[in-house]
């Protein structure tokens, strides 16, 4: 029974969308208990800034060859050859398999060795005791981008298969390997102990579809051969794309550079709220994303146009649909959020509220982020890497200008800092220079987005912008409408409740959030709003 379970076929996009959300949903509240563990355990200081800038290295090869690389290149190619030719689809399978696990042993070997030099560069503010313990971590989580190449390989067998439900597991299986280093390693290893949680979680996201795979009709073969057509055109596929993801990395990088050489823990508040804010994007942009990304592709290689757009602009509503309220609402329950998730243990009120303040400037980029990742597949499936590439890189670019020009102000130009100040209620006389990071974050997305867009429509014309834009004014209606109502349930029950206890936080944000969800829906009912129906609809599974 179990294994008929995670073996099952999804039919449809929505079927795929909805088994991802959920699997999303779930590994984003289990982010969560992490965060919030890791809040209460160390709170904003040293050890959490060395954790979290020792991520970045290892965090640096998996989105550049496996997110960026692999992910992109193998399943095309995969579908080519088992439409072809099943045995040699497995041989493509083991060889690409087998030549990733050198690459990559190969280059995190290269790294280790280097380590003390990336560090130094990525975390110039560090003292000498934090290098050396950074240096140590870093190395060590070089372990986990070799079990998610592997992994991602897998991933894409599984996909074209359309094993959804199996694959949905491995983020959850990677955050509960990080939830048990924080509960049962970290009592006796401090900060270690959470690094190896990192590895037992990345060993697991790989193990898992092992299984699967082999009912598949896989069968391992030890084959290195360097030669095979297909992983030539694999790193083709590759390379473009790698540029892109680099940039990416490379901006999260400068980030923490510039955040290391701010007040203690500016490091830790700026990816406490980064990682809440892709809470959403991973639920709803990512899991749309990949539900749509297979048949893009094959609409455009069959040359079907209409049906190719059809789906487009209909993921690409519904996306907008949720992306949109979801951010006010993150926007509205900012302070909310930061107090029922992080406000614990060593996680201090001042922390919290920069934290909440960082949350709520990036909620203003969420729809784009999640929007972003949908449009970039749109032109992986058209076989155009270069161009959402070059995009990148220029929204990388103003990102960092921007980064350097926010903490430039709020360090010397008083209105600006009183402005912000006021309009997010921050103590007078902290240094607040960290949040400018997220405000050039979210202008750094959204110019991403409108790039995306007008580069889309110059090489497939007329997407049904007519259509995205009648649904995106109901949108914002609902939106406003939604907002406004918000603020009115928070003052009217916040008397009775006791905002300074965990229970009093959350009754306000449940309230306040059904309250939300409701009009919403209600009013983007009466606008007759199409994506209300498409999201609504049964999402099937079969065996």
């Amino acid at each position: 029974m179990l294994s008929r379970l995670l073996n099952s076929q999804t039919k449809t996009i929505g079927a795929a969308a909805g088994i991802l959300a959920i699997s999303a949903l779930i590994s984003r509240l289990l982010g969560l208990v992490r965060e919030g563990l890791l809040a209460s355990t160390f709170g904003a200081g040293p050890e959490l800034d060395i954790y979290f800038v020792a991520f970045r290295v290892p965090d640096l090869v998996y989105s550049i060859l496996v997110a960026g690389g692999i992910v992109v290149a193998f399943l095309p190619l995969f579908s080519e050859y088992f439409s072809r030719n099943e045995t040699e689809a497995w041989q493509f399978t083991s060889s690409t398999l087998n030549v990733f696990l050198l690459l990559l042993i190969s280059l995190c070997l290269v790294l280790f060795i280097f380590t003390p030099s990336l560090v130094r560069l990525i975390a110039p503010g560090f003292n000498p005791q934090q290098m050396d313990s950074t240096i140590f971590l870093t190395r060590l989580m070089l372990l986990s981008p070799i079990f998610f190449g592997l992994s991602s390989i897998l991933s894409g067998v599984l996909h074209y298969f359309n094993r959804f439900l199996v694959y949905s597991l491995c983020p959850i299986l990677y955050n509960l390997g990080i939830i048990f280093g924080i509960l049962f390693l970290a009592p006796h290893f401090g900060i270690l102990g959470v690094s190896l949680g990192v590895i037992l979680g990345a060993a697991l996201h790989f193990v898992i579809q092992i299984p699967s795979v082999i009912t598949c009709g896989f069968k391992y073969k030890p084959l290195f051969n360097f030669k095979h057509p297909g992983i030539k055109r694999v790193f083709a596929l590759m390379v473009p794309r790698m540029f892109g993801t680099a940039g990416l990395q490379i901006n999260l990088i400068v980030i923490t550079a510039i955040a290391s050489t701010l007040s203690v823990g500016s490091v830790a508040i700026f990816n406490f709220a980064n990682n809440l804010q892709h809470f959403p994007v991973g639920i709803i942009g990512a899991s749309f994303a990949i539900a749509v990304f297979p048949v893009l592709s094959r609409s455009w290689a069959k040359a079907q146009k209409e049906e190719f757009i059809t789906n487009f602009s209909s993921v690409f509503r519904q996306v907008l649909y949720l992306t949109i309220p979801v951010s006010a609402l993150i926007f509205v329950l900012r302070n909310q959020i930061i107090g029922i998730i992080l406000k614990h243990g060593q996680f201090g009120a001042a922390d919290a509220q920069l934290t909440a303040t960082c949350l709520g400037l990036f909620s203003f980029g969420i729809f784009a982020l999640s929007l972003n990742l949908l449009l970039s597949r749109v032109f992986f499936s058209l076989q155009d890497t270069k161009t959402p590439t070059i995009i990148v890189l220029l929204a990388m670019a103003l990102n960092i200008i921007l980064s350097f020009y926010f903490i430039w102000l709020l360090k010397f130009s008083n209105s600006f800092t009183n402005f912000l100040t006021k309009a997010f209620s921050l103590s007078g006389g902290q240094e607040i220079a960290v949040i400018g990071l997220p405000l050039a974050f979210s202008i750094g997305a959204i110019f991403h987005f409108i790039l995306l867009m007008i580069f889309l429509y110059r090489k497939i014309g007329d997407y049904k912008l007519e259509e995205i834009g009648s649904s995106a004014l109901k949108i914002v209606i609902a939106t406003v409408l939604m907002v406004g109502v918000s603020y009115l349930a928070l003052n009217l029950i916040s008397p009775f409740l006791n905002l300074q206890t965990f229970s009093g936080l959350l009754s306000q944000a449940v309230i306040v959030s059904l309250v939300a969800v409701l009009v919403y829906i209600l009013v983007t009912f009466f606008l007759k709003s199409p994506e209300l129906r498409s999201i609504w609809k049964k999402l099937g599974v079969s065996s």
